[in-house]
């Protein structure tokens, strides 16, 4: 008997669980019932295949013919299979309403992600959820992490009127990781087209929301992943509230230029580029995510708004240089007017090269494709390394045809995860450029 009342409460809680399971219209009994059958009528089979090679007596009761035992085993294995798979719907089919795929495919795609390498990708803007997209059927153990140096749009005016880190590059991220198709997915990314809230997509006020709620970004993002059940995480590079500085060059005249929105405006030369306050501490869940990464990739994405800017937070730099993970760049296809103007490829990575140092990365992947077809007018591409280059000594160079054919400045998200993730294909680059660093290392796929 229970010896206080939370035992009882606690039996009574067991047996109204008990009761549940075996009340009429739950839809599992009849599976249980056709698999105990099933079972039951192999067991009946196998018990008189044993008593005829054993007795081979006439009079035997379990004495079968040979058709017979065939046709119970066979009866019985179909039982079993149909109550299971049956069985199993049942239980699953209320947490998967919305999904269209059937369920050993949810279970293989599920179990293969679950085996996938562990990748961090850095960025912001609308290049990384490209990587993301890219990655996600392929692994579940995706960390993205996003600046929050964004000053423009919804996300600026939020930052204004709430004090809250700009979830707009956030919530993109959040959404590449989710089921595209999903209609909460769609929710998220939805902008409203006029009122006070004309301009505001509705997932930027809806982490604003769940920060103020939760206490914290770190707690939102937490939760806004499981309202959209995403493939990954995703995590800013500081909780420190930024801004970006730049020195640009606007013609014979050098300009110190603050925040991230006005300085592709200015549509000059980037000459320097920071932070500040300088001395931020980088968020600890993506410091500890490079560091047990298997792969990095930065980008692809604004080279100066939105891959320097994390890689401006000090920690993220550390990290960087300390892990053991393969860090691949993944360059942009097109310049960028105002940041990228008539950059190669190599003038990309001496970028990079200026905020990390030499020797940090060691894969570049680029595109070779230079299609004409739906490019526009305004599409310039960025152009391969110049033959001879310094650059050659120090990476791995992998170029791929990587465009989107109806946006092609833009990279299709399944010819960059068949570039980064191949088999084998990143560490057989890197091999060869560690083997010999006096031979230029360009591979095309």
């Amino acid at each position: 008997m229970p010896s206080t009342k939370v035992d009882m409460i606690r039996q009574m809680k067991i047996y109204q669980t008990l009761a549940k399971w075996i009340a009429p219209g739950l839809g599992i009994k009849r599976w249980l019932f056709l698999q105990f059958t099933g079972f039951g009528l192999i067991s009946l089979a196998l018990a008189a295949l044993f008593s005829t090679l054993a007795a081979r007596q006439s009079d035997n009761p379990l004495l079968l013919s040979p058709i017979l035992i065939a046709i119970l085993v066979v009866a019985g294995i179909a039982g079993v299979v149909i109550g299971l798979i049956g069985f199993s719907n049942a239980l699953v089919k209320p947490f998967r309403t919305n999904r269209r795929d059937t369920l050993v495919d949810t279970v293989y795609a599920y179990n293969k992600r679950q085996k996938g390498l562990r990748v961090v990708a850095i960025g912001g803007g609308t290049g990384l959820p490209a990587s993301l997209r890219a990655m996600k059927p392929y692994t579940s153990h995706i960390t993205a992490i996003v600046t929050v140096a964004d000053d423009g749009g919804s996300s600026g005016r939020l930052r204004k009127e709430l004090g809250v880190l700009p979830p707009g590059d956030l919530r993109n991220n959040i959404a590449a990781l989710a089921e595209e198709e999903s209609l909460m997915t769609q929710l998220f990314q939805h902008r409203f087209s006029g009122g006070d809230l004309g301009g505001h997509a509705f997932g930027n006020l809806f982490i604003s929301a769940l920060a103020a709620v939760t206490g914290s970004l770190e707690s939102a993002l937490v939760e806004t992943g499981r309202v959209l059940n995403i493939q990954g995480q995703v995590f800013p590079a500081t909780m420190d509230d930024i801004d970006l500085v730049a020195s640009v060059r606007v013609g014979n005249k050098v300009q110190t230029i603050r925040g991230e929105s006005n300085i592709t405006a200015a549509n000059g030369h980037i000459e320097d580029i920071f932070i500040t306050p300088r001395d931020v501490k980088a968020f600890s869940g993506s410091v500890n995510a490079i560091l047990n990464a298997e792969v990095v990739v930065l980008g692809p994405g604004s080279l100066y708004t939105s891959i320097i800017p994390n890689l401006l937070v000090p920690g993220i730099q550390e990290a960087l240089r300390q892990t053991a993970a393969l860090k691949i760049y993944v360059c942009n296809i097109a310049t960028q007017p105002g940041e990228t103007d008539n950059f190669s490829v190599a003038d990309h990575v001496l970028a990079l090269e200026s905020i990390i140092g030499r020797g940090v990365l060691q894969v570049i992947l680029a595109n070779d494709n230079f299609t004409p077809i739906n490019a526009g007018a305004n599409t310039r591409y960025v152009r391969m390394v110049p033959d001879g280059h310094e650059i050659f000594q120090r990476y791995a160079i992998y170029y791929a045809d990587l465009v989107d054919e109806d946006r092609p400045w833009r990279h299709d998200p399944v010819k960059l995860a068949a570039a980064i993730l191949q088999p084998n294909a990143a560490e057989k680059l890197l091999s060869q450029h560690l083997i010999s660093r006096e031979m230029p290392s360009v591979v095309k796929i």
